[in-house]
């Protein structure tokens, strides 16, 4: 690094973040909220592509993957959420069996390595549909991985069925699930979920369904959603709290920052998130979990320019494919719904960077 660039460090007292990164130490609290205040996001941006870089070189992962969100019907209905419908709304809607099947046929002529399944919070599903949803969709696809269910869901699955979160996770596991996606994290602050989810699970009961997953083999990924009322310290107390469960367990393979979509949610005067901020929070994720291996720019979220610029603010995976994804989608986002394999690598490719297929556990495919 040249004596110009370590002394623009120097000023905006990073140095000593510059000193540990090259060594591979551990960033503190304070140092992870002062980096979400540096004003120069390009020096935040070297830091984490120096990390980025001795994790993953210059490989940028993504999966061919079919998204079926089954249904919007939630008792939660958490106020940043554009998804949820109480039962009976005009807008809410359920899918059967049958038709999640029927979803599942209309792509078999397609190389799908990955089904992601979620879902609200229905309060009138019995516990048999989940494990029949799985049980039928692996009847198809038998060669499909399956990442199915926040642990928010399988927190409410539990509860449906009268059943421990472990015994749940095994009648799952039996059924066809195969991990756990990482949403319903949001942000883990109490002052927060008080304010914006309260009927939601709590952010320490999110991390004990995830880890109790992670000592059954199950591996999970994990999500922050910023961009709301949230403050920076709630960011970084976020990351320590998942870093601390990465440390006691292993089992989250990825993590990725998703941005608030504030449009038909009941935040809608808020804002949306800005390319620095999204650019920045990636970055700052990427120095802060030294223990996770992946860090997804989620396309569908950011678009797919921001998501490209990414790849060398930290992030060196851009998920897939996906295909019919709504969450993100009814919250106002203007993304596309689906790219090509071909459109993906020269996404990657023109961010000079190696495209790599992979599954959804980071196996990469020929």
């Amino acid at each position: 690094m040249s004596d110009y660039i370590e002394g623009l460090f120097s000023r905006y007292g990073l140095l000593s973040i510059y000193e540990k990164v090259l060594e591979g130490k551990r960033l503190s609290r304070d140092e992870g909220i002062l980096l979400f205040n540096c004003p120069n996001l390009n020096l935040v941006g070297i830091l984490s592509n120096i990390v980025r870089e001795r994790i993953n070189g210059d490989k940028t992962y993504y999966i061919y993957n079919q998204h079926i969100n089954y249904s919007n019907v939630c008792k939660n209905l958490c106020k940043f959420c554009a998804f949820g419908r109480q039962e009976g709304d005009d807008n809410a809607f359920e899918m059967t069996i049958s038709q999640i099947e029927d979803e599942v046929r209309s792509r078999l002529n397609e190389p799908i390595s990955e089904i992601h399944i979620v879902g609200g919070c229905h309060p009138s599903l019995p516990y048999e549909f989940y494990i029949e949803m799985l049980k039928r969709v692996k009847a198809i696809r038998p060669d499909c991985h399956i990442q199915a269910f926040t642990c928010v869901e399988i927190a409410h699955i539990a509860e449906v069925g009268g059943k421990g979160v472990e015994e749940t996770l095994q009648d799952l596991m039996a059924s066809g699930l195969g991990s756990i996606p990482g949403g319903g994290a949001e942000v883990f602050s109490k002052r927060v979920r008080e304010r914006l989810c309260p009927e939601k699970l709590s952010g320490e009961a999110w991390l004990e369904v995830a880890k109790t997953a992670h000592r059954m083999g199950i591996a999970s990924n994990a999500t922050m959603l910023y961009g709301h009322i949230e403050t920076t310290e709630e960011r970084v107390d976020h990351l320590i709290a998942l870093r601390e469960a990465q440390d006691e367990t292993g089992g989250f393979m990825c993590f990725i920052p998703l941005s608030f979509h504030p449009k038909n949610t009941g935040l809608s005067t808020l804002s949306q998130t800005g390319g620095l901020d999204d650019l920045k929070t990636i970055a700052v994720s990427r120095l802060m979990l030294d223990n996770f291996r992946h860090i997804k720019a989620y396309w569908v979220m950011l678009g797919t320019k921001v998501a490209q610029i990414a790849l060398s603010f930290g992030a060196d995976d851009l998920d897939g494919t996906v295909l019919e994804e709504k969450i993100t989608h009814m919250a106002g986002a203007e993304t596309e719904k689906a790219l090509s394999r071909t459109e993906i690598e020269r996404l990657i490719k023109d961010a000079n960077r190696i495209p790599v297929e992979r599954d959804t556990l980071y196996n990469e495919l020929s």
